[in-house]
């Protein structure tokens, strides 16, 4: 994203293209989490996308970018469930907390590459983010799974995407 706001094409394009298989995943469980259609899933896709496009100027380079796309996508999600009429309350920190597995990637570079940054994080952490983002359990399930609290949890989430985040800075990602 910063070298697509910095007018490099090739890499917006690239952004766009990385970002919407994971974009679909997510839609597709929280549209069904929701109680919207599956067919709806598509359009809270490009209208993420499209909304990304059109609020890039406004993200903080100094911030990582994965919280400012999910919350455009929670609310993107959000605005389509009200686009059907219902106005039955929505458990927001279900969509907030969670963070949903990208479709599993044909290239294997890909792989390697998350591998590589996994590679970084204690084995604990490495567990909290596998569990979460790659194959999309619950923060509840997540915690059930390596006998944690739901807090725990996220604070260990937390912790390593700052990791992360500190990794790929040095370079080491």
């Amino acid at each position: 994203m910063r070298a697509a706001v910095g007018g490099d094409k090739d890499a917006y394009r690239r952004l766009l293209s990385s970002l919407a298989p994971m974009l679909r995943g997510v839609a597709r469980r929280d549209c069904a989490r929701i109680g919207l259609p599956p067919g709806d899933a598509e359009d809270v896709v490009q209208e993420v996308l499209l909304a990304i496009h059109l609020k890039r100027d406004t993200w903080d380079m100094d911030r990582p970018i994965g919280p400012w796309i999910m919350a455009i996508a929670r609310n993107k999600l959000i605005d389509a469930r009200r686009r059907r009429g219902d106005r039955t309350p929505l458990p927001i920190d279900d969509l907030a907390e969670s963070l949903v597995a990208a479709e599993a990637a044909d290239d294997g570079l890909d792989r390697q590459d998350l591998d590589r940054l996994l590679g970084g994080l204690g084995e604990r952490q490495r567990e909290l983010v596998r569990s979460l983002s790659v194959e999309g359990r619950s923060i509840k399930e997540t915690a059930e799974r390596l006998h944690m609290s739901e807090g725990a949890v996220r604070v260990g989430l937390h912790r390593a995407i700052k990791s992360l985040a500190a990794l790929y800075r040095r370079g080491e990602g």
